[in-house]
């Protein structure tokens, strides 16, 4: 049974408890290690392949992450559909802690972080303009109002560089723009799994709220992780749902993003960059 799903947990969520027939694979990728092995399983039916991104125990922080090989591990696995799961703050008054957002938009405050494939021979430009897959971002949706989570569909989430969290300036003039969340991982995994043609939605699990709220101040330490907990437990049911209402006919623009993106003439593409991306562009560059 093919692998076309993957799972990423973050913050909270390292591991997914409904998973059976489980086994770990490592995977060497041009790109280094990826952030751990795979843990290949059957969930709801469905083979699947879950990434913990920070590592076991938690090790790695947002800028050390190795976002170009988790990505390219599941390429490699055969994976068309990748559902993440990422603790996030709330700029957003009506965004709760304990809430989920389904965000449909991104704002980048990160710095110097390798988010492409290409370089070193072979430019490409994939389409970004509606960063996240519509229709696992919509099953998604449906999976969490099926589960009675408290839902948000559609949103903007700041990517910042992290590790530490906002300054109140910063938190107040993400709001002035409009933002509604704040975390220090997805935009990149958006980014490499569009080049990849892999469909890539998120789970955005509100913690707090970001330290532009009034009770900030109250927020401990304690409080957060037991809300990680808490939504831990919840998007485990709700990937769980998605999982079993996968997989869909591909008819948005991931599963395309790159018939038209190789800018690069075939013929001048050097031979090792064909080789380390064939899985990525083999079916347009030979």
């Amino acid at each position: 049974m093919s692998i076309q799903i993957g799972i990423i947990g973050g913050s909270g969520l390292y591991e997914m408890a409904e998973l059976v027939d489980r086994e770990e694979r490592r995977l060497e990728t041009p790109f280094g290690d990826p952030s751990g092995p795979y843990v290949i399983g059957t969930l709801r039916g469905r083979r699947v392949a879950f990434l913990a991104r920070h590592g076991a125990g938690h090790r790695l922080l947002p800028s050390e992450l190795n976002f170009r090989a988790n990505l390219y591990g599941f390429k490699v696995l055969g994976v068309e559909w990748i559902l993440s799961a990422s603790a996030v703050g709330s700029l957003q008054e009506a965004i709760a802690p304990l809430h989920i957002v389904i965000p449909d938009q991104f704002l980048d405050r990160t710095r110097g972080r390798i988010s492409t494939f290409f370089g070193h021979g072979l430019a490409a430009h994939v389409g970004f303009a509606h960063p996240l897959c519509p229709t696992l971002s919509g099953l998604a949706l449906a999976s969490g109002r099926a589960v009675g989570a408290t839902m948000h569909q559609g949103g903007t989430y700041v990517c910042m560089e992290g590790p530490q969290f906002s300054t109140l300036a910063e938190s107040r003039l993400y709001r002035s723009w409009g933002a509604d969340i704040i975390g220090m991982t997805n935009l990149q995994e958006a980014k490499l799994a569009r080049e990849a043609e892999i469909c890539y939605a998120t789970l955005a699990l509100v913690t707090d709220y970001d330290c532009w709220h009034p009770s900030h101040d109250s927020v401990t330490v304690e409080m957060i992780v037991a809300n990680l907990q808490q939504n831990a437990r919840t998007a485990q049911q709700i990937v769980a749902e998605a999982v079993s209402r996968l997989p869909v006919a591909r008819t948005c623009e991931c599963g395309r993003a790159l018939a038209t993106a190789i800018i690069t003439r075939p013929e001048i593409i050097p031979d090792q960059v064909k080789r380390d991306l064939a899985p990525i562009i083999g079916k347009y560059v030979k």
